[in-house]
């Protein structure tokens, strides 16, 4: 095993900004990354204004530092009037929000000249679940093919850093990160690309077939989850959006097959395909250090798209190599049995939610990247943070929560140390520069080879069709 403890994270500032600063929505993210912006970034509160439809228990934080808030709620017809005034050339809107779109908020910074970063991109109101829209149109893929038509229209305008929060954003920089690690191990002589084809180029080398971001949440809350309550340890209602569209994932030049329910997109990059089915109901095989095996949930997510789309070599238009790549999830155990009822409820949300910071007891959050197919089978790198250390690295926090704040505070930071990028997704930027801000936050960081593969423990109670010469198609991981 291959560890990094990362070092005690200090008040180094990193950096002056004299402009305005917007935070949309306030919850868990936003409450657990505003300490870390006065203490990495010189502002002042006077800079900054947070607008949200409720403080969702941010009251005393918001106090504390003597941050203005405004409780609103922005929406299609008044977004602008809101806006209007607060953002120039040289300021930044970080928003953290759902149901505002995006592409709207980009669009208007643009216009005016200011920087932007979100974790994920959001559509308005009815966007993941409006059941008169194709489910194509209703997925990950289809929300990112809408905002990247906007790079070339702003190349060189000001950054604006999308999807930029754990996952997506964190694991692109630890898959790299990953890719390096793997390529010393197994005697492959590179330095670190610098190119979108030199990454490509690296990773089809090293023979990666398959990419899980692979997580599993542990942390316990002693009071029980009640019925009609959704208990969670992040975003419950982004959770339950994503949860209800349609399982994703990018999809691999050495699959042989589609899923029984898969389907492809009929426009833009091709690089993933969808499940007729809820991410929420679709369950995947998969392993982390810790936990070892286990069964995660293909909850849709931005980078399993643009990651499969990054690592994408073309020969002319023909594709010669891919990586299957998705998210393989299991949040803590509330939140689990959250998820059964609001699921058995034809996916209505439960009224009452509970977010549980302050009164977890133990657990961490084991979130990495498993790379499959290489010579040393499969390469395990990520976070393994527990949350009595996350509470001792900052406010406002548990471990979840912080494994998003610190990619979201690297994304700033890298942000306003290039600002005059664009579009750009998580992939197009700097992995060593944003690891370097986000260690001292993630706790141990650890990289640990396995033997496992999807067909361990398969068909010794009922026979399977399984094909154990590719343990990595994908029809090996699906369980229905």
């Amino acid at each position: 095993m291959a560890k990094k403890i990362a070092r005690k994270p200090s008040s180094k500032k990193y950096l002056d900004f004299k402009g305005r600063m917007v935070m949309l929505g306030f919850g868990s993210i936003g409450q657990g990354v505003l300490p870390l912006i006065f203490r990495h970034i010189g502002i002042k509160p006077s800079q900054i204004t947070i607008i949200a439809d409720e403080m969702r228990g941010g009251e005393d934080e918001a106090k504390r530092f003597g941050v203005e808030f405004i409780k609103k709620r922005l929406t299609q017809a008044n977004y602008r009037r809101v806006l209007a005034g607060r953002l120039g050339k040289g300021d930044f809107l970080v928003n953290l929000s759902v149901e505002i779109a995006s592409t709207a908020l980009v669009e208007f910074c643009q216009e005016h000249g200011a920087l932007y970063l979100d974790t994920c991109i959001e559509p308005w109101p009815g966007g993941y679940t409006d059941p008169s829209v194709p489910v194509s149109h209703r997925s990950n893929y289809a929300l990112r093919e809408t905002l990247l038509k906007l790079k070339p229209r702003y190349a060189g305008g000001p950054t604006a850093v999308i999807a930029h929060g754990a996952n997506p954003g964190l694991v692109s920089h630890f898959t790299k990160q990953a890719l390096m690690n793997v390529a010393r191990d197994t005697g492959v002589k590179t330095k670190a690309p610098t190119t979108r084809e030199g990454w490509g180029k690296l990773a089809r080398r090293l023979g990666i077939k398959v990419i899980h971001v692979a997580e599993r949440d542990t942390q316990v809350s002693p009071i029980p989850k009640e019925v009609g309550e959704f208990v969670n340890t992040w975003s419950i209602d982004g959770f339950v959006a994503e949860g209800c569209q349609p399982a994703e994932m990018g999809w691999g030049t050495h699959e042989k097959t589609l899923p029984p329910d898969g389907a492809r997109h009929k426009f833009g990059c091709d690089a993933a395909i969808y499940l007729n089915r809820p991410g929420l109901l679709t369950r995947v095989r998969t392993w982390t250090p810790i936990e070892g095996p286990f069964h995660g949930f293909i909850i849709t997510h931005n980078e399993s798209i643009s990651m499969a789309d990054y690592f994408t070599l073309r020969e002319g238009k023909r594709v010669v190599y891919r990586p299957t790549v998705h998210y393989a999830y299991h949040p803590c155990d509330q939140a689990i049995m959250s998820m059964h009822e609001c699921a058995g409820k034809n996916f209505k949300q439960q009224k009452r939610q509970r977010l549980i910071v302050d009164e977890i007891t133990s657990g961490r959050d084991e979130l990495g990247v498993l790379l499959m197919g290489h010579k040393k089978g499969a390469y395990w790198y990520g976070s393994q943070l527990d949350v009595h250390e996350a509470r001792k690295l900052t406010p406002y926090n548990n471990a979840t929560s912080i494994q998003v704040c610190a990619p979201v505070l690297s994304g700033i930071i890298w942000a306003l140390e290039n600002p005059e990028r664009g579009v750009v997704e998580a992939d197009e930027l700097d992995f060593e520069r944003n690891l370097e801000i986000c260690m001292p936050y993630l706790g141990p960081v650890v990289g640990k080879y396995s033997d496992w593969t999807p067909l361990e423990g398969r068909a010794a109670l009922f026979p399977e069709d399984l094909d154990r010469k590719d343990p990595w198609q994908f029809k090996n991981f699906r369980v229905v």
